[in-house]
């Protein structure tokens, strides 16, 4: 879903080298850029999810006013934290942009295209919106089911080629059709749900895409890192939502599961405490220890949990800590799934086989409404 969730001020930089490292601003600690992928650009560890600046979790709230989105963002800025998700602004080349496109409302529902007339015109709508000449990281919200991948992948090359995106991007893949994606195109960054809560990248049930990651050289952008909130230690029940949240939804927010769910996290709280840290900080730092490949983006609405955030990429975990949290993680009892049923399509997907492929005459919708959060969390 593309949304434009901030006035832009001043005019993008003319498109430059894709190979080129992003020039932080001064006061990012190079100490905790990697590189995005094989023989990608050196970006923060830890990026900035906007999705709740412009599509609250709750139905009944409305976004931030413009003032304090700006407000926000120079704060972001000024403090280092230039790996944006989803936004543009300030002077093009000190930033990191990623965006995804894909999700189209249709008639009776919605559904994700991927087809070649739709991903140029998706891009020149994100560049308008973006008031921008290029992406630095461009992927599908969901992959086409209907389009194989081989098509997707060829048509996001050519618009790397005219100079519109630097690097392509996946999400919510399995490992078949990353390596099938590969084999078009490099894919930079895969983005997925990863976090204590979620480790199903891992897992050899799911296909080791962590694993292919690493075979192929593509870096892991982990969305939800602290799993809608339950690892921000700033969620207690599920009456902190209001009415029209969408966690309310979410199995693992249900009223039977939250307190079974909140036993993890009352666990990792012992190790911030003794630590001085936040359960949040933790979080991401056992993230970040699983491998210089690893690239969380928790969104926030406030100042102040974007400079908690990016601390978090200076939390070192001792090898017996690590060991401790990776203990809580295997065995943990998780209640409820990651997502609802009826928004689970389109994860680990696969798509046609090319050979023997031909275009649907009409997109279907896949669920019977829009719903997305992946950087609200």
């Amino acid at each position: 879903m593309n949304h434009s969730i901030t006035t832009i001020r001043g005019s993008p930089t003319k498109p430059i080298s894709p190979h080129r490292n992003i020039n932080m601003s001064s006061k990012t600690n190079s100490s905790v850029l990697r590189p995005l992928g094989k023989n990608g650009p050196l970006v923060p560890r830890i990026g900035f999810g906007t999705m709740g600046m412009g599509f609250p979790c709750s139905r009944t709230s409305t976004p931030i006013p413009d003032p304090e989105r700006l407000a926000l963002l120079d704060h972001a800025y000024e403090i280092g934290e230039t790996f944006w998700d989803m936004s543009d602004y300030y002077k093009r080349k000190d930033l990191f942009l990623a965006t995804k496109f894909g999700a189209v409302q249709l008639p009776n529902g919605f559904s994700f295209r991927g087809d070649a007339a739709y991903v140029p015109e998706a891009l020149e709508k994100s560049l308008a919106r973006l008031n921008t000449d290029y992406i630095d990281l461009y992927y599908p919200h969901r992959v086409d089911g209907s389009t194989p991948i081989e098509l997707i992948v060829a048509e996001m090359a050519k618009l790397k080629e005219a100079g519109k995106i630097r690097h392509l991007g996946l999400s919510e893949v399995s490992s078949t059709t990353l390596r099938r994606a590969c084999a078009v195109h490099h894919i930079a960054a895969v983005q997925m749900e990863y976090s204590a809560f979620s480790t199903e990248i891992e897992d050899p049930k799911y296909g080791n895409l962590l694993a292919t990651c690493r075979e192929l050289g593509v870096a892991v952008v982990a969305y939800s890192p602290f799993s809608r909130g339950l690892l921000s230690g700033g969620v207690q029940g599920p009456d902190d939502f209001d009415a029209g949240d969408i966690r309310r939804v979410y199995p693992r927010f249900s009223r039977e599961n939250f307190p079974k769910n909140m036993e993890l996290v009352a666990a990792i709280k012992k190790i911030a405490d003794k630590k001085g840290v936040t359960v949040g900080q933790v979080a991401l730092a056992w993230l970040l220890a699983q491998g210089d490949d690893i690239f969380p983006i928790p969104g926030t609405i406030t100042a102040k949990y974007i400079d908690e955030n990016l601390a978090a990429a200076n939390v070192q975990l001792t090898p017996e800590e690590s060991q401790h949290m990776r203990d809580l993680v295997t065995n943990a009892s998780v209640f409820g799934d990651r997502w609802p049923a009826e928004h689970a399509l389109g994860l680990f997907a696969d798509t046609p086989e090319l050979e023997g492929w031909t275009a649907p005459e009409e997109k279907e919708a896949i669920v019977g409404k829009l719903m997305f959060d992946e950087e609200a969390a």
